[in-house]
């Protein structure tokens, strides 16, 4: 289990085993066999190596080890495998401390994801995408306005919604897997709201419409357009425009942005798809946005950046219910003991102070 979790921390530093041996004074060859748990760290070797990596000492002896299948990464073609490899160890530890925390209520916190039992067994056009992404929102209670916050969202369903803060240069579009019967979707915490919003979406489309797709159909752009039906829905759209329109006004664009949390390009591809504008209009538009080097950023302030409170909520309803300690519950954020309280001190405005 240590060699593992070694293993996991170095690669997510980016060192080598020479590079690892040299800081804390061994050589490479001891770290290798510590990896393999061919040999045991000292505690005092633990503590150097978990400076040396980062991480607390206490992860190397967490209880709890979890496996998620089916990893999926939605990447750029030059991304390159240590960055990768450290996404995927940040990844897995926050997702053990999920697990742990997970496992201290005597009953479930989260429900567990399912899927409506009235989606089709088969789709076939994308009237068909449509149709679901409107059905899903029927059975999750989302009307046809827009949804303020898709991670929460997500959570009260069941999914899994991990941020990483590895992705500093942005070749990573998002990660997919299961931890057991619960699905988990990774996005950066560094990317703006309405990328986070799509790249969401986009995976929610892959656990709604898996298995459902004709040979022909390609999936990818299957669950882009599941995505964008899902945060704009055809109904929406032809409200907001209108049935047909020979121009869109880019203050027009960038308030819908606000409003729904889709891009100001995604909302021009969702009025071309619902047929309120022709393809030589959109094709200006995207012209228009090259120009202007607005495909990289678009014009305005940027969508802020939704955060995942589950877990924060969790841990300190666990705390309240006398589930953990204080030591416990700052081991699960990740931090010292110390900060820990300092962090969770409240200044109540007119109600004295938190303690």
């Amino acid at each position: 289990m240590i060699g593992e979790r070694l293993h996991r921390a170095r690669k997510a530093s980016g060192l080598s085993l020479r590079d690892l041996g040299s800081v804390i004074g061994i050589s490479h060859t001891a770290v290798n066999k510590y990896e393999k748990d061919q040999l045991m760290p000292s505690s005092g070797q633990l503590i150097e190596l978990s400076k040396a990596l980062g991480v607390r000492a206490e992860y190397f002896l967490r209880p709890i080890s979890v496996e998620i299948k089916g990893i999926e990464y939605r990447k750029r073609s030059n991304a390159p495998k240590a960055l990768l490899s450290k996404i995927t160890a940040d990844v897995y530890d926050q997702a053990e401390r999920w697990e742990e925390l997970l496992q201290l209520y005597p009953h479930k916190p989260v429900p567990d994801f399912e899927l409506p039992d009235s989606l089709p067994e088969k789709i076939n056009t994308d009237a068909d995408i449509e149709k679901i992404s409107e059905q899903m929102r029927h059975a999750w209670e989302l009307g046809l306005n827009p949804v303020p916050d898709l991670i929460d969202t997500l959570e009260s369903r069941g999914a899994l919604v991990i941020l990483s803060a590895v992705d500093a240069a942005q070749k990573f579009d998002g990660l997919a897997g299961e931890m057991g019967s619960k699905p988990v979707i990774v996005v950066s915490e560094n990317w703006c709201g309405d990328r986070q919003r799509f790249t969401l979406a986009h995976e929610l489309g892959h656990l709604v419409l898996k298995g459902r797709f004709p040979q022909a159909m390609d999936e990818e752009k299957a669950c882009n357009l599941f995505a964008g039906a899902f945060l704009l829905p055809k109904p929406a759209v032809l409200d907001v425009f209108g049935e047909h329109r020979n121009a869109l006004d880019m203050n027009e664009l960038h308030m819908l942005k606000e409003e729904y949390g889709l891009s100001m390009s995604g909302i021009i591809f969702r009025a071309f798809q619902c047929g309120v504008i022709s393809e030589g209009i959109r094709k200006n538009l995207i012209i228009k946005f090259s120009k202007m080097g607005w495909r990289k950023k678009e014009p305005g302030s940027p969508y802020p950046a939704e955060k995942t409170w589950l877990f924060d909520r969790l841990v300190y309803r666990a705390l309240a219910e006398d589930y953990i300690g204080e030591s416990k519950a700052a081991e699960l954020f990740g931090m010292s003991l110390r900060n820990f309280r300092k962090e969770s001190r409240l200044e109540l405005t007119g109600a004295g102070t938190y303690q």
